[in-house]
């Protein structure tokens, strides 16, 4: 069954609707370089909020590493997801489980990003281009997502309740992402999207 992540979560009661609806996961955003940042309390608050068994993921984007590491000493989230031009190596000081996002709008360039993060826990591949803190809308090509990478590849970019069915039976991921195809404003999700797309990512197989 491929897992869902919202992400981009400004308010506790949109995060615990679509923990409601069955997310695995939920994101936080944290750079300023995106309209959908939190503060570091806020993004507590929605943490603090989860039930059991929905990770919750705080999004970073070429932040200084005493940014990086309030996050994790205030928000204290399962997992770090950085959405910028980290390394491996300087994801993997914090001692925490992370995700790392590449920029397939880049296209072939693209691709040798793929095996330059053997320390992530997992790829989240989206639409984005290089520089971009992602929320976008984007898509690519999603016939692309590579079938050799060890680890969990995750699909982003663009997804949306009418086409999320097409995308997993296309790309075959170990999960989705969505943030932009379930809002009503940057931030602000729309409930009944967010209950179209849960439910469409669930009936795809």
């Amino acid at each position: 069954m491929t897992r869902i992540k919202c992400c981009g979560m400004t308010r506790i009661k949109d995060a615990l609707l679509a923990a409601q609806l069955g997310a695995d996961a939920i994101g936080v955003v944290m750079t300023s370089r995106s309209k959908r940042q939190v503060a570091l309390e806020q993004a507590k608050a929605i943490v603090d909020a989860m039930p059991p068994f929905v990770t919750t993921v705080a999004l970073c984007m070429d932040d200084e590493a005493d940014f990086v590491r309030a996050v994790i000493e205030t928000v204290r989230p399962a997992m770090l997801q950085f959405h910028g031009m980290e390394s491996d190596e300087w994801c993997a000081q914090f001692g925490q489980p992370y995700l790392k996002a590449i920029a397939m709008g880049e296209g072939a360039s693209a691709r040798a990003q793929l095996r330059a993060y053997p320390r992530a826990a997992g790829l989240l591949l989206d639409g984005h281009g290089l520089g971009e803190a992602g929320g976008t809308g984007k898509t690519f090509d999603w016939s692309l997502m590579p079938k050799d990478i060890r680890q969990p590849l995750i699909l982003a970019g663009g997804l949306t309740p009418s086409n999320v069915q097409t995308a997993v039976r296309t790309a075959r991921p170990w999960a989705v992402d969505v943030s932009s195809g379930i809002e009503s404003a940057p931030g602000i999700k729309d409930p009944a999207k967010l209950r179209d797309f849960i439910a469409a990512a669930r009936a795809a197989t």
